[in-house]
């Protein structure tokens, strides 16, 4: 235990005040200075005395927290009997009448100093308990509230048999920790020891649990007198699994008064048998089919700067201020309700070194922003989100509902543009260069990234998409005329990181360019094809190897001055008809156009009674949404509605046959999974057909295989994608006229593509055809986006 007590200047004399013990002070993070400052400022508008403890260089890097403190002493706080051994010394010659903590790291020392001092707090056993959290499931599961099964594990085996008796997806988690680090989704087995791996401590006894499915809310509040008053209930935004990073906030969250009062009632009543009794309280829940599940629960109040969110919906409330007031018997219960509403969203850039951000003066500048903060300058490194530590900036604002608050700060966080400059990884097959490079050959190979908004927010059962980043690779002849070209998109969501991508497939391509004319002449397009399969061997993505097998293909083409389709054998894809996508909460068309419905989501009941009578084709996409129960659920609803195709019901394969006996003249589909031939045909055995997406196949020549397969076996052919430019669309569009339905319009939400009902491809210069919204009869008036 060190010290060293530094006194700061007070503004007033404070001599005989109450004392507060503000232990752990503030983080080094502008949202925990952000905290502790008004902490401090709420305690000295009351005219309390105030010390701060924290260790020796957290103080020196929170400057703004301690000269707004009466006094500061570096003291090891993550020692809570040591604390308590300090704070009773410092009694003995001046009394302290209130310890608080507005820290995680810091409850426990809080708890028991408290204790140790004999003043009000809460028991450091319940601070112990739910800060351990699989102590806190058992504790939540014993008294009656809906938890996750979960299991301690301290080794691999242990959690491999967890996995074997329970229902998956599963989340790995650290034991003890915070903003989501180490926080992993697991699908299948094989995902297990990467997500082990990526624990912050892996070598520590960590938890396994099965995922829940639900929308994410968070209860906020304090105690007064003993007694849970909830003050706000905030939704949730996060990015997709794998990983768990909150993105967004909106508080209020928009409830209809059922279930927030089922909410605030399950958390009240939560917190009493927890035995907690102090302070503010953050409870994180899932609301579920079957009710409320939940989450973790912390003695503090919410990071995501709902702090600023909250005073902002509850004018005049000082939430540390409560606090205190409710320690000298002063406190009143707020008034009920919020006014207006308010939301936060974190940036979300593409990986890579920073060039420059264009926008942010526009964005910090709003009249209705709160909060706006930027990280990182230019030459900093912006990882991939894993955790909350990796995030660069905020924006905060209000509205008067929270609807609106949550699109304007998405289109806030959206309209700036970040340029970054992706960084080599160590490609398996050869070094990859920072800038353009000559190599041995006629090609060099120049790569971009760049993250783009979506034109509306995508929103799918497990995920709402609304940045993709746009990586191009090109192959230049020595005057840098363009002899090939390739582009896709790449979605975090979807486990597609731009940065990872272009790094691979600019290594993979300057390996291939450098090996000449191999693939170009009779024979290219096999001699490319098997170097494709053994750069998947070597470890190489799937998107990477798209991404290098269009440039390369582009290039034949264009050297047999051919359209590729042509070069290929295959079949003039005349006219593509698409499937009309309906994102889930999005307003479905009625005018019999084929229709393909998102499902997964909260009204799926609704949305299905809605369809009834619908004019044209039917294709429901559920993106494994359901489970067992909401299957039988809504088992009538969609015999009545006797889709044409009903694609990845379920998350349980079991399943899939009772499906198919139900609905005997529906074809069922999967996707998710399917990533190669072999899957392909399994599926077309298993269910009924595959959805084939050549972002997953690592492109147009496995995912040719594949659908040739799934005809053999039988089954029914979806052509799919991603969200994805119209070069990358085109390029699978080349297969339309193998297949029986055409999900191609990922396009329209990348581009300012028309969204058309159907569209023809241009053949008439060599290479990957363009997309022809010209020339197909009846196209005015076919527009419309989902």
């Amino acid at each position: 235990m060190s010290e060293a007590t530094a006194t700061a200047r007070p503004t007033t004399d404070t001599t005989g005040s109450p004392h507060l013990l503000l232990v752990g002070g503030g983080g080094a993070m502008p949202l925990s200075i952000d905290v502790a400052v008004e902490a401090l400022e709420q305690a000295r508008r009351r005219g309390m005395r105030t010390h701060v403890i924290n260790h020796a260089d957290t103080l020196e890097a929170t400057r703004p927290v301690s000269e707004r403190a009466d006094a500061v002493s570096a003291v090891d706080f993550e020692d809570p009997a040591g604390t308590a051994r300090w704070a009773r010394n410092l009694a003995g010659d001046d009394p302290v009448d209130v310890v608080f903590g507005v820290r995680e790291i810091a409850q426990q020392a809080v708890a028991e100093t408290a204790q140790a001092l004999g003043l009000p707090g809460n028991p450091p056993e319940a601070i112990s308990r739910i800060r351990t959290k699989d102590a806190c499931r058992r504790a939540l599961a014993a008294a009656g509230f809906r938890q996750p099964a979960v299991a301690l594990c301290s080794a691999e085996d242990e959690a491999r048999e967890f996995l074997a008796r329970t229902t998956g997806p599963w989340v790995v988690k650290p034991r003890d920790g915070s903003d989501s680090e180490g926080v992993r989704k697991v699908t299948a087995s094989e995902e297990l020891v990467p997500a082990i791996a990526g624990l912050p401590e892996p070598r520590f006894p960590f938890l396994v649990e099965e995922f829940v499915e639900g929308d994410e809310y968070s209860v906020e509040g304090v105690f007064l007198d003993g007694r849970p008053q909830v003050l706000a209930v905030t939704q949730k935004e996060k990015l997709a699994p794998p990983h768990f990073v909150e993105i967004g906030h909106v508080l209020p969250a928009p409830l209809d008064p059922a279930a927030r009062e089922e909410i605030e009632q399950t958390v009240r009543a939560a917190l009493t048998a927890l035995g907690l009794r102090f302070g503010l309280f953050h409870v994180e829940l899932w609301r579920t089919r079957e009710g409320v599940v939940l989450g973790e629960v912390h003695s503090r109040i919410g990071g995501g700067w709902i702090h600023r969110m909250l005073t902002h919906t509850r004018p005049g409330i000082e939430l540390y201020g409560l606090v205190y007031d409710d320690m000298a018997g002063r406190a009143a219960a707020p008034a009920a309700g919020p006014v207006g509403a308010a939301a936060s969203r974190y940036f979300s850039p593409p990986p890579g070194r920073l060039v420059s951000v264009e926008g942010w003066e526009s964005v910090r500048d709003h009249p209705s922003v709160l909060h706006a903060d930027l990280l990182v300058s230019p030459g900093d490194l912006i990882h991939p989100y894993r955790s909350g530590e990796d995030r660069v900036g905020v924006v905060v604002v209000g509205a008067d509902t929270p609807e609106a608050a949550r699109t304007l700060a998405a289109e806030l966080a959206g309209s700036l543009r970040w340029v970054v400059e992706p960084v080599p990884a160590e490609p398996a097959t050869a070094p990859a260069a920072a800038g353009p490079q000559t190599v041995t050959g006629a090609d060099r190979v120049t790569v971009t990234l760049e993250s783009r908004p979506l034109t509306s927010s995508f929103q799918i059962s497990h995920m709402a998409i609304e940045t993709v980043d746009i990586v191009r690779l090109r192959l230049l002849d020595a005057t840098g005329s363009v002899r090939g070209a390739g582009e896709i998109a790449a979605d975090l969501g979807y486990g597609q990181n731009g940065t990872d991508i272009a790094a691979q497939a600019e290594g993979l391509a300057r390996a291939m360019a450098a090996e000449d004319t191999a693939y170009l002449g009779d024979g290219a397009v096999d001699r490319l094809a098997a170097r494709l399969v053994r750069a998947a061997g070597d470890g190489i993505g799937a998107p990477a190897r798209m991404l290098v097998e269009m440039a390369f293909l582009d290039r034949a083409a264009r050297c047999e001055n051919v359209p590729l389709w042509r070069l290929l054998g295959l079949p003039d894809p005349g006219e593509v008809n698409l499937l009309h996508t309906v994102p889930i909460g999005q307003a479905i068309p009625t005018d019999g156009r084929p229709l393909k419905i998102k499902l997964g989501g909260p009204e799926d009941e609704s949305v299905l009674r809605s369809l009834v009578g619908a004019r044209g084709p039917l294709i429901l996409d559920v993106n494994r949404g359901w489970d067992s129960a909401a299957w039988q659920r809504l088992r009538p609803l969609v015999q009545a509605l006797a889709p044409a195709v009903l694609e990845d019901p379920v998350r349980d394969p079991e399943l899939t046959a009772a499906i198919r006996a139900a609905l005997p003249d529906t074809t069922v589909l999967l996707d998710e999974d399917i990533d190669s031939p072999e899957g392909a045909e399994r599926a077309a055995r298993t269910a009924g057909g595959a959805n084939v997406k050549l972002m997953r196949f690592g492109g147009l020549l496995p995912a040719l295989d594949a659908l040739t397969r799934v005809r053999a076996a039988g089954g029914a052919r979806m052509l799919g994608c991603f969200l994805e430019p119209p070069r990358a669309i085109a390029y699978a569009a080349q297969l339309a006229a193998l297949c029986d339905w055409t999900d191609l319009d990922g396009h329209f939400w990348v581009s300012d593509d028309p969204a058309v009902q159907r569209y023809r491809l241009d053949s008439s210069r060599a290479g990957i055809p363009g997309i022809d919204y010209g020339t197909v009869p009846g196209l005015a008036g076919d527009g419309g986006r989902a």
